[in-house]
């Protein structure tokens, strides 16, 4: 059972020594359902997908802080809800400026359009460089640098996972890939020289939150994401979302989103 530990409480931060956890090959107990391959029919049969561990905190309904380690499938899919922001991310709050790895569940981060909004949900994992994960991708972040998009925007640099999506825009506001502003100078594609810790975070409904200066959604699936996700695969992803019952449960997305292409189908 998930541990419970009182909304007051703050977590100790993470020892990266002891959690180097590159994706594990999944064993066949664990393993979703596939079909056997044909004897001697000379047809290649897919690998077995890897598995990665993460690390979930949510919100319960009595108030109280329930955490989990969980193994689940190191698709892009599970790994794009807990690959947004590095740790040491500044995310404004309603009490101020506040690390990614020291927020916790039931604190209130501030949204673009000038509210708080509680945080129900944070995962995290631990991305080991040199370590490909489904279908041969290698974890590359961005660096975005500070003043790269005026003054203040970001204030200091900021360290993103393939995950983070920023706001650009006015009225037509869309939500883009931080990749896709990689240009070599101010937003640098870089390859993590060590284990690093990314996170990302669900509120009481999808937003935008504000990351030392930079526009910035909170997780959401997708409005895909009943394609996205097969039937196979939906107890496993929906088990890392404690006291959601299911995709539609997620909400509506604040913003369009422009194509991505780690957005794939599983």
């Amino acid at each position: 059972m998930p541990s419970i530990r009182p909304a007051a409480s703050v977590a100790p931060r993470t020892d990266l020594s002891d959690q180097r956890t590159a994706p594990i090959p999944l064993s066949p107990s664990r393993a979703p359902s596939v079909a056997k391959p044909a004897a001697q029919s000379g047809v290649q049969h897919a690998a077995r997908p890897q598995v990665r561990r993460y690390r979930i905190r949510s919100l319960m309904p009595d108030g109280q802080i329930a955490e989990k380690f969980q193994l689940a499938p190191a698709l892009p899919l599970f790994e794009e809800a807990f690959s947004a922001f590095a740790r040491g991310s500044v995310i404004d709050t309603e009490m101020g400026p506040m690390a990614v790895e020291d927020l916790l569940p039931g604190d209130k981060v501030m949204t673009r359009d000038g509210g708080a909004i509680e945080v129900q949900w944070i995962g995290s994992t631990i991305f080991v460089p040199g370590h490909a994960s489904h279908k041969a991708r290698n974890l590359h972040l961005t660096r975005i640098m500070a003043d790269s998009f005026g003054l203040a925007r970001p204030s200091a640099f900021v360290l993103t996972g393939p995950a983070a999506r920023l706001l650009q825009g006015g009225s037509d506001s869309i939500l883009t890939p931080v990749q896709t502003y990689v240009d070599g100078v101010s937003v640098i594609e870089t390859a993590p020289p060590a284990p690093v810790e990314l996170f990302h975070l669900c509120l009481t409904r999808h937003a935008v939150i504000r990351v030392s200066g930079l526009d910035f959604e909170t997780y959401h699936p997708g409005a895909d994401a009943a394609r996205r996700v097969g039937q196979s695969l939906r107890p496993i992803f929906m088990g890392l979302f404690p006291g959601l019952g299911g995709l539609e449960d997620f909400g509506r997305p604040a913003y369009k989103r422009a194509p991505t292409g780690l957005a794939q189908a599983v």
